[in-house]
């Protein structure tokens, strides 16, 4: 498990005086990254392979509020991949300094060409790599059905 800790600052409240949900993307998308820059998948790697993360779907549970200058610890463990590359599952839980479970996100995406901008599994290297990630007990092989199971289809405006 991949472990990042964090203090409330004010810009993360919201008008309840708790943290704000943008405030929860915030700081698993600096877990994220994190956690991917110390397993090879830094910035300048990603541009040298042409390829970036998409993120399809973020699904937060909240169980317990959170507060200004509260201590956070973020984790992130590796739910599901594809045996391709292509697809990538994160689960993230949020724990107060006591290590009271806070809220809960499952994170669904996968990669993209940067030049043609479609879904491309991953180079060999990255992949081999990927397939290193500590993965949570309910881990899954993912494949392309899984990216449909909301059901969830795009309806354009008139």
């Amino acid at each position: 498990m991949y472990k990042k800790d964090f203090e409330i600052r004010w810009s993360d409240v919201d008008a309840n005086g708790h943290l704000a949900n943008s405030a929860y993307l915030n700081f698993m998308s600096h877990t994220r990254v994190g956690f991917l820059n110390e397993n090879g998948f830094s910035m300048k790697s990603l541009i040298k392979h042409g390829v970036g993360p998409v993120v399809f779907s973020e699904e937060i549970y909240y169980f317990k509020e959170s507060f200004l200058e509260q201590k956070l610890s973020v984790t992130l463990e590796v739910s599901g991949l594809s045996e391709d590359g292509m697809f990538f599952k994160f689960e993230h839980n949020f724990y107060n300094e006591n290590g009271k479970h806070l809220a809960t996100c499952d994170i669904f995406g996968a990669w993209i060409n940067l030049k043609t901008r479609s879904l491309t599994e991953l180079p060999e290297d990255l992949k081999a790599k990927m397939q290193t990630f500590p993965k949570s007990e309910h881990f899954k092989t993912l494949t392309k059905e899984d990216t449909r199971k909301s059901g969830k289809k795009p309806k354009n405006l008139s």
